[in-house]
């Protein structure tokens, strides 16, 4: 889906009409059309992206982790509570999600939405790591909390440095083990190219009768007497510049999505804020070392450090090529999109959010205190933090690369605001447009995050769509861990689809 689609170059001030405008030719517009296509094939769609390429943003599998967002392995959806025992609600609650998205992706592998699963999701241990004597009865009770759970069957739990040593031979070696470590494994992961999927999915949108533009920048919204929407593009290249008339616009423009938001004035956007963090991996250069791993290792955030923090050792396969990562190591820029303006920030402060703005600068000191010490550190600093993970990591054997921006949701409480650090679908009263603000777990969520949109959005059409997204998501509507029968039998079918059969869930059991 690279390929340039470019407006037609005679009838330069004529307003065009669409049933549907996606701004952003990232995973959310692209799944967001994708399932429009299904429901209603006699709608229009245009797809706008300001970049050159689609998944340039943040869904390219370079900027992200690519971790199938499942509460497997990630320790920040399971907080510890003060009397020791583990909350498991959002693991499960994240967990449900991305069983929607992987019934959905099965289901147009089947259709032929998608063409062929490995170029998108690969089975990947999911794991969790931790060392310390209170870490590691953290995770002990981590483990007994989830592994009779039918969402997370088939979790093991160790604690012997021999099947450490076995499972992860780069993370053993020059380990020392009189320091206690605790593993949650499940075989049961994946790694996801959220691009790859995307592409996919664009394409599926272009082949299908829909259009894909590249190198278009959406400038303005702007509501009419008849409820429909008045888009201005510019053609980044030409700088010709069109007007589309659509009846529905979703706004999955990553960063960018806060601006046009604001800018098409609904009155469910003010409050608003956003606040920018960039990230960074290390990638691995070594194929040696690439080799000696096989998981996403996920770790536990620094204390007073935030969610999206936690460290991890992860597995990639992308192109059919395997690759190793680790970080994030945060970074701080104004700007909204990473290939975005230093005057995005303060561009986004409003006379309706600025207390929102300010009353998080108050309440999140822990976290720019945390960004100091990230920003101060250099390249011996990070080697120091992977060899938590990889003991003997050397400099040599990777480098530094810049990955996605994310602008997480500052949302208005009270007379101030309160920083979130996760995903907020806005739409307005009238359903005619709708928004996806934050980050993690993001991609991995986006069919049930645009499953959202539909529902809300197009209420009066919902009971008629019904019975052909129940073909698409066979649990819709039921919560998988209420029906473990039908968990069983559209993981297995998903599995098949996919070509995921290696990593079927078996009994729960541990190795202590």
């Amino acid at each position: 889906m690279d390929k340039e689609v470019d407006f037609p170059v005679s009838d330069n001030t004529a307003v065009q009409k669409a049933d549907v405008v996606l701004v952003g030719a990232g995973i959310m517009s692209a799944t967001l059309g994708s399932i429009l296509r299904q429901l209603q094939p006699d709608w229009s769609i245009s797809v706008f992206e300001r970049l050159d390429a689609a998944a340039a943003e943040s869904s390219d599998p370079w900027n992200n982790a690519g971790t199938g967002h499942s509460a497997l392995c990630e320790l920040n959806y399971t907080p510890q509570n003060k009397d020791g025992s583990v909350d498991v609600a959002k693991a499960v609650n994240v967990n449900e999600q991305f069983q929607v998205s992987r019934q959905f992706w099965a289901h147009a592998i089947e259709n032929g939405i998608l063409a062929e699963p490995k170029e998108f999701i690969n089975p990947v241990p999911h794991v969790s790591f931790v060392h310390g004597a209170d870490n590691v009865k953290y995770l002990r009770a981590r483990y007994d909390a989830l592994a009779g759970h039918p969402l997370f069957a088939g979790m093991e739990y160790t604690e012997r440095p021999e099947e450490f040593t076995k499972r992860l031979p780069l993370m053993a070696a020059g380990r020392d083990f009189s320091d206690p470590v605790a593993l949650n494994w499940t075989d049961g992961g994946t790694d996801v190219d959220f691009g790859a999927l995307t592409k996919q999915l664009l394409g599926h949108i272009g082949a299908s009768g829909g259009s894909v533009y590249f190198g278009h920048d959406v400038r303005n919204l702007t509501q009419q007497s008849d409820g429909s929407w008045l888009v201005k593009v510019e053609n980044l290249r030409t700088g010709a510049k069109k007007t589309v008339n659509a009846k529905f616009v979703f706004v999955g423009a990553g960063g960018g999505a806060l601006h046009l938001l604001q800018k098409s004035g609904i009155k469910e956007a003010k409050g608003f804020g956003g606040f920018p963090v960039s990230g960074q991996f290390l990638r691995c250069t070594n194929p040696e070392l690439i080799d000696q791993h096989s998981a996403k290792v996920y770790g536990k955030a620094a204390v007073g450090a935030p969610p999206m923090s936690v460290p991890h050792l992860d597995t990639r396969v992308i192109n059919g090529k395997k690759g190793l990562l680790f970080g994030p190591y945060a970074g701080w820029s104004p700007k909204f999109l990473k290939q975005g303006k230093v005057t995005d920030l303060p561009g986004s402060v409003k006379p309706n959010n600025l207390m929102s703005m300010l009353g998080v600068g108050v309440t999140e000191l822990g976290l720019t205190k945390y960004l100091i010490g990230e920003l101060l550190q250099g390249a011996d600093d990070r080697i120091e933090t992977l060899r938590e993970f990889v003991p003997r990591a050397t400099g040599g054997d990777w480098e530094l690369i810049t990955a996605g921006q994310r602008v997480q949701v500052i949302r208005k409480k009270g007379n101030g605001g309160v920083l979130e650090f996760g995903t907020a679908v806005i739409n307005a009263a009238d359903g005619t447009i709708a928004g996806l603000l934050g980050a993690s777990p993001g991609a991995s969520t986006a069919v049930p995050a645009m499953l959202d949109v539909l529902q809300r959005c197009f209420g009066d059409r919902w009971a008629s769509w019904e019975p052909q997204l129940k073909q698409m998501v066979p649990s819709l509507g039921v919560k998988l861990s209420d029906n473990e029968s039908l968990f069983r039998e559209v993981w297995d079918w998903s599995n098949k689809a996919l070509e995921l059969e290696a990593d079927a869930p078996v009994a729960a059991g541990a190795n202590a």
